[in-house]
């Protein structure tokens, strides 16, 4: 696809979103066989009249809501062999947040009566100027940190604003060549990862692939870390002992574009829950994760990693209630057993 379309799309991906965020109806943003494939609890929606419901409660809970694009690429769909169903030729990938006064419930996280940020990132598909496909992961835990109702254990990593992303609003151009590069360099990163044995970190070969400081921007309950040896200590030694036989489930975005590169599955990981994780026993059930990376490089190593991570849907295979658990502590709590 040439540039020129590249950045066309970026145009009317930019205006549809804005315009949703601002309160324009979704019939005039979605297709009437619209898929929008959201975090929990939203999860799969329908055409217009289902996707706006969702917007009006997040409309209904913030006051003068905005949107804010911190990463907005383009590009080309490379293929994943372990994924055989149809994949879109094309995707545009956001990262960044929406704003707003919080007064009024929204997924019965209290209101906080002040500015809160919604983390938002979400892949599209646009058939002319409207979307045919999304897949959107909101952060309602980091909105339930600002409200005061953390619903887990202390996150091992720091909980704050994600870190900034240089150059990621890519409006005005594109660069395919340098975009798969840039892929390449991630898909051999997550070769390295295939490699652990079992027991040691050090049979993953993937630390040459990061600058010696990256940035890993993980979702609210793991955190922020700097560098390998937090990185490994705050999420990947944990997660590794909860889901000790996980594996990679497949793609359904690999787009580069420039400095930038995008990957995300749904699910992107599946694993046996055999350890405790974020504070939740070991269930022995079979996990499926909704995960989308982010990934910025300098020259060839990885320099900042945005790691959406549907937390809320993760524990309610788990068999717990994390919305629930933040309703009884905003003063409604479940009365009846089931």
């Amino acid at each position: 696809m040439a540039d020129l379309d590249l950045t066309q799309l970026k145009a009317d991906s930019a205006q549809a979103l804005h315009a949703l965020a601002a309160g324009a109806g979704t019939d005039q943003v979605f297709a009437p066989d619209a898929v929008w494939e959201g975090c929990h609890p939203f999860n799969t929606l329908t055409g217009p009249a289902a996707i706006g419901a969702a917007y009006a409660r997040l409309h209904a809970a913030f006051d003068g809501l905005t949107r804010h694009d911190d990463i907005l690429v383009a590009g080309d769909n490379l293929p994943d062999p372990r994924v055989t169903n149809p994949r879109p030729e094309t995707l545009v990938a956001t990262m960044g947040r929406y704003t707003g006064q919080f007064t009024q419930a929204f997924c019965g996280i209290p209101p906080t009566g002040q500015t809160a940020h919604l983390r938002a990132c979400e892949v599209h598909v646009l058939h002319g100027t409207r979307i045919v496909q999304s897949w959107v992961l909101w952060d309602l835990i980091d909105l339930m940190r600002q409200a005061g109702v953390w619903p887990l254990p202390r996150s091992l990593g720091i909980e704050n604003a994600w870190g900034p992303a240089p150059g990621g609003l890519r409006m005005a151009q594109t660069d395919g060549a340098k975009g798969a590069r840039s892929m390449e360099h991630v898909l051999r990163m997550h070769a390295a990862l295939g490699h652990f044995d079992g027991k040691t970190l050090a049979s993953m070969p993937h630390a040459q692939y990061w600058t010696p400081d990256f940035g890993w921007y993980g979702p609210a309950g793991i955190g922020t870390t700097k560098g390998m040896t937090a990185f490994q200590t705050n999420h990947q030694l944990p997660f590794l002992h909860a889901f000790p036989d996980r594996r990679g489930a497949g793609h359904f975005i690999r787009i580069g574009d420039g400095d930038y590169a995008v990957t995300g599955g749904w699910p992107s990981v599946t694993g046996t829950h055999l350890g405790e994780f974020l504070g939740m026993a070991p269930t022995g059930r079979r996990i499926e994760m909704r995960v989308m990376d982010f990934y910025r490089l300098d020259g060839d190593q990885i320099a900042d990693n945005w790691v959406p991570i549907d937390i809320l849907y993760m524990a309610h295979q788990m068999g717990v209630d994390l919305l629930a658990r933040v309703q009884h502590y905003a003063g409604s709590p479940r009365r009846e057993v089931y």
